[in-house]
């Protein structure tokens, strides 16, 4: 029976591992099918990760905390988790081969996704010029016109990514103005190849076999505007992951909020006793890299001082 196991292998779940393991415990495992790095491995630009003076992708910020924090003993079972339940006082985490893994805790870190957007031919061209990640795929776009939807950090975060790569850039918001930081705005507003779309939203997105041709938008007057570009990335926020905590009944492991995010306290309990969230899962989420090491490290530390 595992001392810990950790699902989810993004900053939360490895900060939880490292914490954990430094801290004596000796079985743990964080259960992640893909590479371990989470959502912001996909981020073109983190500039404010504390001890991080240069601006780094999220993959270079990324790429030395699995080693580091394997260092200890933490393990890393590359499987797909499709349950985790309690029976008495052990969990049992449910891998998608059959497989059952007994646990004494468990650390939930699934984090969460790119919403979808909406719009007309979101699905139908999505990989063909649909994107939710601009450094996976604004290479193909090089020297070409694309678009962007959203109004939050990441939306204009990556808008002026793309404003390096590509020729121009429409930064497409159903507002007038943005919900991100400041600076951020400073540096789109810095752009000269970044084109305002504002109290806009995407209609349609259009094209044939081959993928995009156009984005179709209409402002909150009912005027549309066709933009000819072969692609555009929609930021509009996240969904939260939480599909391992359901049960065979329908209902959830623990206490959730109306959103679908674990409900924790402080101390990152939930109200399961052994059951704790770290990350874009649990409620008020920061949904920064940083504020998800810190929920995974206290995590870890209310695990040791429950199994001391």
């Amino acid at each position: 029976m595992l001392d810990l196991a950790i699902i989810g292998g993004g900053p939360a779940g490895l900060t939880a591992g490292l914490y954990a393991t430094r801290g004596g415990l000796k079985d743990v495992v964080m259960f992640e099918m893909g590479l371990p790095g989470g959502q912001i491995m996909n981020s073109s630009e983190v500039e404010n990760y504390p001890g991080i003076k240069e601006i780094v992708t999220g993959m270079e910020l990324m790429e030395p905390w699995p080693e580091q924090c394997m260092r200890f003993g933490l393990k890393h079972e590359m499987a797909e988790v499709k349950q985790v339940k309690k029976e008495n006082e052990t969990f049992k985490v449910i891998l998608s081969n059959g497989k059952e893994v007994e646990a004494k805790n468990v650390i939930i870190c699934t984090g969460s996704t790119p919403k979808r957007a909406g719009f007309e031919g979101e699905d139908e061209f999505f990989g063909k010029g649909v994107s939710t990640c601009a450094t996976c795929d604004g290479f193909f776009y090089k020297d070409k016109e694309v678009a962007v939807l959203g109004g939050g950090d990441t939306a204009l975060e990556e808008a002026v990514y793309l404003s390096n790569i590509c020729s121009k850039v429409y930064l497409i918001h159903r507002r007038d103005s943005f919900r991100a930081a400041p600076s951020t705005i400073a540096h789109v507003k810095e752009r000269e190849n970044i084109e305002l779309v504002l109290n806009s939203n995407v209609k349609k997105v259009y094209g044939d076999a081959m993928g995009v041709l156009g984005v179709l938008t209409v402002d909150n007057d009912g005027n549309e505007k066709d933009l000819k570009v072969p692609g555009i990335f929609t930021f509009v926020g996240n969904n939260v992951n939480n599909g391992v905590l359901k049960q065979d009944d329908g209902s959830f492991l623990c206490k959730m909020s109306d959103y679908g995010e674990m409900v924790v306290d402080l101390s990152m309990r939930t109200s399961v006793e052994g059951l704790f969230a770290a990350g874009d899962i649990r409620i008020e989420a920061p949904k920064q890299v940083v504020c998800a090491a810190a929920d995974g490290a206290v995590a870890a530390l209310q695990v040791i001082a429950r199994s001391l």
